[in-house]
C-alpha cells in the first residue's frame, strides 16, 4: 500500500486549510497514494477559538474535504472539531475517501505540561477502526499516543496500522519523546505506525504562538518491530510511503505480544 503523510502548519482560517488539505492531496494522489494523512487541528489550529467553527461530521467544512476525496478519489484523515456537551467541542478525526467514511473522537485529553484540553474538549468514547482495500487501520490522536490499551485495542479489533494525528506541544525533551512513543506503540501492537504531526512553525521563521499546543514536525511511519520507514524534519512536507501490512502476520508470528498479555 502506498500511503502519503502531509505534514503541514494549519491557520486559524478553515478555507484557507481546506486549500492546504487540496494541494496535498493532490499531490499525494499524483504520487500514487491510496490515502493521504493530516494532522490533528487541520481544520483549525489551535491557539485560536474552536466553538465556532465546530460543526457536524456532514457539515460543510467536512463536505468540502469528502467532495474532494471523491473528487481525487483518495482516502483522506484530518482533523477538525465538532459539537460536544457542555459548550465544549470535540477533537475528531474524520476520514472519508471513494467508500469509505467514518470518524474517531479522541479519548485521552491533554491535560498535562500546564494545558487543560478538556476545558474546552469533550472526550471521545471508544476506538474506531476502518478498512481500505482490504487493510484495517486504527485511529488516534496526539496524547492518545501515551496510552497503549489504545493502540493495542485497534491491533485486536484487526488494524495491522495504527494513525495518530497529533499537534505536539513544544517543549524540552518533547520532539524526543514523540520519536520514543511512535516507535513504542508499533512495538506494543505489532502495527505500523503512521504518526502526522503539525511541522514546527519556527522552522519556517515563525515564533512561539503562546501556550497553545501547535507542532514540532518529526511526523514518521514506523515498522511493527519500531524501525523508522520514513521521518520528516520541521518543515511542511509531503512524505509518499509503501508499505506492507500482510508483513504484520510475520511479525505478530515472531513476536506474539498480543497473544501473550496476560490481565492484571
Amino acid at each position: 500500500m502506498r500511503l502519503a503523510v502531509a505534514q503541514i502548519i494549519s491557520t486559524a482560517d478553515p478555507a484557507a486549510n481546506l486549500e492546504l488539505i487540496r494541494d496535498y492531496a493532490t499531490r499525494a494522489k499524483a504520487a500514487g497514494a491510496e490515502l493521504v494523512v493530516f494532522p490533528e487541528a487541520t481544520m483549525r489550529a489551535f491557539g485560536n477559538p474552536l466553538r465556532d467553527i465546530a460543526e457536524p461530521v456532514d457539515g460543510p467544512w467536512a463536505e468540502a474535504v469528502r467532495a474532494l476525496a471523491g473528487e481525487l478519489g483518495i482516502a483522506i484523515v484530518a482533523g477538525m472539531f465538532t459539537p460536544g456537551k457542555d459548550g465544549r467541542v470535540r477533537n475528531t478525526l474524520l476520514v472519508t475517501g471513494p467508500g469509505l467514511d467514518t470518524s474517531y473522537d479522541k479519548v485521552h485529553l491533554f491535560d498535562a505540561f500546564g494545558f487543560a484540553e478538556s476545558k474546552t474538549v469533550d472526550p471521545g468514547e471508544k476506538p474506531v477502526t476502518f478498512e481500505l482495500n482490504g487493510t484495517v487501520f486504527g485511529l488516534a490522536t496526539c496524547y492518545d499516543v501515551r496510552f497503549p490499551a489504545l493502540f493495542t485495542a485497534n491491533a485486536r479489533a484487526g488494524a495491522q496500522v495504527n494513525i495518530v494525528c497529533a499537534s505536539w506541544g513544544a517543549g524540552e525533551g518533547k520532539a524526543e519523546q514523540w520519536d520514543l512513543l511512535v516507535r513504542a506503540r508499533a512495538l506494543d501492537s505489532t502495527t505500523f505506525v503512521v504518526a502526522c504531526g503539525q511541522g514546527d512553525p519556527q522552522a519556517i521563521g515563525d515564533g512561539p504562538a503562546g501556550t497553545a499546543p501547535t507542532g514540532v514536525g518529526h511526523s514518521a511511519v514506523i515498522s511493527p518491530l519500531g524501525t523508522a520507514v520514513a521521518t520528516l524534519g520541521g518543515k511542511p512536507e509531503l512524505a509518499v510511503v509503501d508499505i506492507d501490512p500482510s508483513v504484520v502476520d510475520g511479525v505478530r508470528a515472531q513476536l506474539p505480544v498480543l497473544a501473550n498479555a496476560r490481565e492484571f
